[in-house]
């Protein structure tokens, strides 16, 4: 298609965002869904489901299907196939074949040196659909374990949050199983701890918090991370023993601060106020960040201004200024 004309389709497909619902507009979305060239059927299914364009799910499932038919010569990179996965997910579309189908599918593409697989981002989107869906949750809970295995660590991660998202407490069990085998990626162990933390957060805080001496440096600040942004009280409980042990690593205290500042509670800038007191200076500047960054920021600000001055330290006085916008009072 010459460039001219593929622009022109492009730009008459994204004028439909600011044109209202009609008769005329499902009609260009109709057209666009079906032509020929996947990157346009992309667009024309992420406008659909912006768009909430449920009526045209018949439509998304035929272009769907169409793309499965001789993959990486009519769908290179796996473009439009993501796409109608996601607008179909989007728009509530509850039957599980298009999304199983999607869950297993590998799409091997040449490239410089071999083949690379294109369609994890589609067998992830997939799997976090699977939960919405009319199936059997113990079925559910089957395709998800396979999931959990992908050669793809994206795809695992994705696993790991639709089964918290499935909430089934048999999904603790595969979640505490993956995390005891291992991933070579630190960053799954840090989703299957999160996901464990919200599923089942009773049972989970002890058996989460063994990751914190893990022999993986990476998966220790996973697990901190994962702890410090568990909505459980007990959480900041086990992370304020842990934060006792004098061989707990610097890089572990410090994603432990960065992690509360997302936390919900407020004994989570009670932590952090007390790292802003009593930790060296470096650790003390990263509870500061954290802490002028969580939604406690404005109650706390005046006690952190009080113990900055009160330090006499004036990198920390300096840090205050800039993180929280204004000196120290006084």
């Amino acid at each position: 298609m010459p460039k001219q004309a593929f622009d022109k389709k492009i730009e008459a497909l994204e004028a439909l965002r600011s044109t209202p619902d009609g008769s005329a507009t499902h009609e260009q979305l109709r057209k666009g869904l079906t032509d020929r060239n996947n990157f346009l059927v992309a667009r024309a299914a992420s406008i659909t489901a912006d768009l909430h364009c449920d009526e045209l799910i018949p439509e998304l499932l035929g272009a769907y299907d169409r793309f499965f038919i001789d993959p990486g010569k009519s769908d290179p990179q796996c473009l439009a196939k993501h796409a109608l996965a996601r607008a179909l997910r989007d728009l509530g579309h509850h039957d599980a074949d298009a999304f199983i189908r999607g869950l297993t599918h590998v799409q091997l593409e040449p490239t410089w040196g071999g083949r690379a697989d294109t369609a994890a981002s589609l067998r992830g989107t997939c799997a976090r659909a699977l939960t919405e869906c009319f199936l059997d949750d113990l079925d559910t809970l089957g395709y998800l374990t396979d999931a959990l295995a992908d050669p793809d660590k994206t795809v695992r991660s994705d696993a790991a949050i639709a089964i918290d998202q499935l909430n089934r407490p048999e999904g603790a069990l595969l979640l505490r199983l993956k995390l005891l085998i291992g991933d070579a990626e630190a960053d799954v162990m840090g989703q299957c701890c999160t996901s464990l933390l919200s599923l089942a957060p009773d049972g989970a805080l002890a058996f989460v918090s063994r990751f914190l001496h893990h022999e993986n440096a990476e998966v220790q600040l996973e697990a901190a991370s994962a702890l410090a942004q568990c909505r459980q009280t007990e959480a900041i409980v086990v992370l304020s023993r842990f934060w006792q042990d004098e061989l707990a690593p610097m890089d572990v205290r410090r994603a432990i601060l960065i992690g509360l500042g997302a936390s919900p509670l407020p004994e989570s800038a009670e932590f952090l106020l007390a790292a802003v007191s009593n930790e060296p200076t470096t650790l003390a500047e990263t509870a500061i960040t954290a802490l002028a960054t969580s939604r406690f920021a404005t109650e706390a600000r005046a006690k952190a201004a009080e113990i900055v001055a009160a330090r006499g330290d004036q990198a920390l006085q300096k840090h205050f200024a800039t993180k929280f916008g204004a000196p120290l009072p006084g």
